[in-house]
């Protein structure tokens, strides 16, 4: 079994801070729940109930007590109220990668929340936790999504066809990645947290 992880707080720009979910997150869990898309790609309780919300928030307990990855809730720093999601998988890490997948509510989109958590959490895991390789999927039609990977320096490497299931049916997938040695397409450098 894998050592227990300790998931931090970090900031991530001005305006947010990732942290640990707490119980308090109830009312991001019920808001996403309603959102046509998060329930199909997370195990988000849909339709909400707060044992199912009570049992998510554990489960993302469990996956740093067991070391499977760090789940980071993502919250406004002005008044903390919780927005969204991110996550870093660490199924694959003895072979030098990990895996990040984030979901924001309908309300927190088109805000820069999902960039600003992405460049964090990518910056923090490829410098300070010295995984060589960070890695995405994101499905074709996406554009957001698409274009907030490329934003934080990731790159497209490829189709994965009908590489997961979503919603009962098989789904392509882009593969997107950044190495430990990638910098922004423009030659920014990653910020450091």
């Amino acid at each position: 079994m894998a050592q227990p992880l300790t998931v931090p707080s970090m900031t991530a720009g001005p305006d947010f801070v990732l942290r640990p979910w707490e119980m308090s997150d109830l009312p991001l869990l019920r808001e996403a729940a309603k959102d046509d898309y998060i329930p199909l790609i997370t195990p988000v309780p849909s339709p909400y109930s707060d044992e199912g919300a009570q049992a998510y928030v554990r489960r993302q307990w469990d996956r740093a007590a067991t070391g499977a990855g760090y789940p980071f809730a993502i919250a406004r720093t002005r008044d903390r109220r919780p927005v969204g999601s991110i996550g870093l998988w660490l199924r694959d890490a003895a072979e030098g990668r990990a895996s990040l997948a984030y979901w924001m509510t309908g309300t927190a989109r088109r805000q820069g929340v999902a960039g600003a958590a992405l460049r964090t959490v990518t910056t923090w895991a490829l410098h300070d936790l010295r995984i060589p390789r960070v890695q995405l999927l994101v499905e074709p039609w996406n554009t957001a999504s698409l274009r907030t990977a490329e934003s934080a320096g990731y790159e497209r490497e490829g189709l994965l066809r009908g590489w997961q299931e979503i919603g009962g049916r098989r789904r392509d997938m882009l593969m997107y990645a950044r190495l430990d040695d990638a910098g922004f397409p423009d030659g920014r450098t990653p910020p450091s947290g």
